[in-house]
C-alpha cells in the first residue's frame, strides 16, 4: 500500500514527469504500483516528502542523474528467450538473408531489449543460418542497469519458458538451478548500449538499420509518444528496411508512412522510400 501522501495531484505531476522523460505512461489503474515505486525511489534518494522529491527532479537535476535513477526503478523488464520466435525466424530466413546475399552485410537494432534475451535469440538464429558474422546487432534499453546485466549473460530461470526449441537452448544456453547463462560468443557480437527512445540525437548517432525490433514496447506509451517514436524509427530505417512490433501490436491506426506487409504469417512494417 502507498502512503496517504501520494495524492491524485502528486500522482498527476509525477506521471507527467515520467512520461515526458521516457514516454512510459502510467494511468489511474496502475497508480498503486506507481506510487509505491515513487515512494521507494524518493526514500532511497533521501526525500521523505514526495513534493520535495518532485522539485528535485523537476528543477534541481540538470544532468538528469536523479531522473534516470527514478526511471530505472520504474521500468518494466519483462522478456525471455525465444519470445514470439516465428517473426524472428521469418526475418532471418527472408529479409535479413536476402540483404546479406545482395549487399554482403546487414544491421539490426533491438530497441528496448531489457536484459538482452531478444537480441541473443536473434543471434542464435543468425548463427544457425551461417549469417551471424555478417549481421551487426545493436541492442539498447532505457535502463543502464539492465544493459549491464545483458552484457554479463546471466539471466534468471524465468528467462527460459516452456515451450522452447531444445536444440537452440542446448547449443547456446547453460541452464542450471541458479539460472540461465548465454553464450559469450553471442554476447560478444552484440553492441549493448543504454538509449532512451525519446532521445532523437542519441538515436540518430546509431545510423541506419535494415531491421528494427521494437516489440512489446509501444503498449506502454500513449498515442502522441508512439507517433514520436515511430517518426524516429522511420528515419532510422534504411531504404526498404522493416520494423517488427509485437504480435499484439499494430501501427495501422497511426497513419505511419511505413507499409504493413504479411510474410510467412508474420507482420512487418516496411520503409518504401
Amino acid at each position: 500500500m502507498i502512503g496517504p501522501g501520494f495524492t491524485p495531484q502528486l500522482a498527476s505531476i509525477f506521471e507527467h514527469l515520467v512520461e515526458e522523460a521516457s514516454g512510459i505512461h502510467y494511468g489511474p489503474s496502475e497508480r498503486e504500483v506507481f506510487g509505491a515505486r515513487i515512494a521507494a525511489q524518493a526514500a532511497e534518494a533521501g526525500y521523505p516528502a514526495l513534493l520535495d522529491y518532485y522539485y528535485r527532479l523537476r528543477y534541481d537535476d540538470p544532468d538528469g542523474v536523479e531522473t534516470r535513477a527514478l526511471l530505472e526503478g520504474l521500468a518494466v523488464h519483462e522478456t525471455y528467450f525465444f519470445r514470439e520466435l516465428a517473426p524472428l525466424q521469418q526475418l532471418v530466413a527472408g529479409h535479413l538473408g536476402e540483404i546479406v546475399r545482395t549487399r554482403g552485410r546487414a544491421r539490426v537494432w533491438s530497441a528496448a531489449c531489457s536484459t538482452g534475451e531478444e537480441p541473443l535469440t536473434l543471434a542464435m538464429l543468425l548463427d544457425q543460418a551461417g549469417l551471424l558474422e555478417r549481421v551487426e546487432i545493436v541492442a539498447s534499453d532505457l535502463s543502464a542497469a539492465v544493459i549491464q546485466r545483458a552484457r554479463t549473460g546471466r539471466h534468471g530461470r524465468r528467462a527460459l519458458r516452456e515451450p522452447y526449441p531444445d536444440e537452440l537452448a542446448r547449443t547456446y544456453l547453460d541452464v542450471t538451478e541458479l539460472g540461465v547463462t548465454s553464450s559469450a560468443r553471442l554476447r560478444d557480437v552484440i553492441r549493448f548500449r543504454a538509449q532512451n527512445l525519446l532521445d532523437d540525437t542519441g538515436i540518430e548517432k546509431l545510423g541506419l538499420f535494415d531491421v528494427i525490433l521494437c516489440r512489446n514496447v509501444l503498449i506502454y506509451f500513449r498515442d502522441d509518444s508512439i507517433m514520436r517514436v515511430l517518426d524516429r524509427l522511420g528515419r532510422s530505417l534504411a531504404p526498404d528496411g522493416v520494423v517488427a512490433v509485437g504480435i499484439a501490436e499494430s501501427l495501422l491506426r497511426f497513419g505511419t508512412s511505413l507499409t504493413c506487409e504479411e510474410t510467412g504469417g508474420a507482420f512487418f512494417y516496411r520503409n518504401r522510400r
